[in-house]
């Protein structure tokens, strides 16, 4: 297993040197807009589609720099990760790709879509109980018995480097439209991608503003932000993005947030759904639940001081049954 304690910070040198790494690997994904979804908001707004990246979702990003990053003892002996379901994904299809062994440890209630695509990777998939169990536990003592690289969701320099890259993208794509934009917003569970994001925007253009999108309930980077340390969500609460439901901020995200993230944004499911059904009928693009967080954001009209926006739709893995619920339900 790699000794992450040892491993630097990452920078933009790192972002850099992981889109050097990625070229040729990854989707450059488009950046979209619609008149009709400026109209809405009052306002231009660009959609960074990571529903497109391969396995769906920006994860693939930050798994597959982190697995292009071991020896060659280490990818002999693979890897191991948890999450539910888009970097299981990401890691599983980063495996694949280099004819590695993956297990991942996944949330037995993880939407089925997650699940199967994990399996049909190659990856093994072991179930947990994320109510009772720590999928963390669980991981770590696989690694050890395998002698295998663990691979975090987000509090990993690696991940957090592989997925600043959307932001490298984000900048170039935005200055050939003429439209930079003054406020980019990332949907936000353990923090990797708005981590890497904020790193990548402080060393390039440090003007623009950039937040994260939480689910109501769940904003545990807002809290962490605003106690000025780590602070978990309360129980009892329940969303419908599956993606963003993590305890709290991984610690080197939250780090990285302090320094670079200019503050967290809130939404409803409602907020939610009615995003999902937007990116449908404006953009074309499916999303879930969690991947739509940072477009709800902006259409909640949670920050109107801004003439252009960029959101990360992040990810468009979604149960048909859940979709089809949210356009119905978004629609009203």
């Amino acid at each position: 297993m790699a000794d992450d304690a040892a491993m630097p910070t990452p920078d933009r040198a790192a972002i850099e040197a992981a889109a050097q790494r990625l070229t040729g690997q990854i989707v450059i994904t488009p950046l979209l807009t619609s008149s009709l979804l400026d109209a809405r908001v009052g306002r231009r707004v660009l959609v960074k589609a990571e529903n497109l990246q391969r396995t769906g979702s920006f994860k693939f990003r930050g798994a597959l720099n982190t697995v292009l990053s071991l020896d060659a003892a280490a990818r002999k002996r693979g890897v191991v990760a948890f999450s539910s379901g888009n970097h299981a994904q990401g890691v599983a299809a980063a495996a694949q790709q280099l004819g590695i062994p993956a297990t991942i440890v996944m949330p037995a209630d993880a939407p089925a879509i997650k699940t199967a695509n994990t399996r049909a990777y190659g990856a093994t998939v072991v179930p947990y109980d994320r109510q009772r169990e720590s999928r963390e536990a669980i991981a770590e003592r696989i690694a050890r018995e395998q002698q295998a690289a663990l691979i975090p969701p987000f509090d990993d320099p690696r991940v957090i480097a592989g997925q600043g890259t959307v932001a490298l993208e984000i900048m170039r794509q935005a200055a050939e439209l003429g439209c930079m934009p003054e406020i980019i917003i990332a949907p936000c569970s353990g923090g990797g991608l708005v981590g890497g994001i904020a790193l990548a925007v402080a060393g390039a253009q440090p003007a623009i503003r950039v937040y994260a999108a939480e689910p109501a309930g769940f904003d545990d980077m807002r809290r962490s932000l605003a106690a000025g340390q780590l602070t978990a969500n309360g129980s009892g609460s329940a969303s419908i993005c599956d993606c963003l439901l993590a305890p709290m901020p991984g610690a080197l995200p939250f780090a990285i947030a302090q320094r670079h993230v200019a503050g967290s944004l809130t939404v409803s499911d409602d907020d939610v759904r009615r995003a999902m059904a937007v990116a449908f009928s404006d953009l074309k693009l499916v999303l879930e639940p969690g991947g739509a967080a940072a477009l709800a954001a902006v259409l909640a009209g949670k920050l109107n001081d801004a003439k252009c926006i960029a959101v990360v739709a992040s990810g468009g893995n979604v149960d048909r049954e859940m979709f089809e619920g949210a356009l119905a339900r978004g629609a009203n």
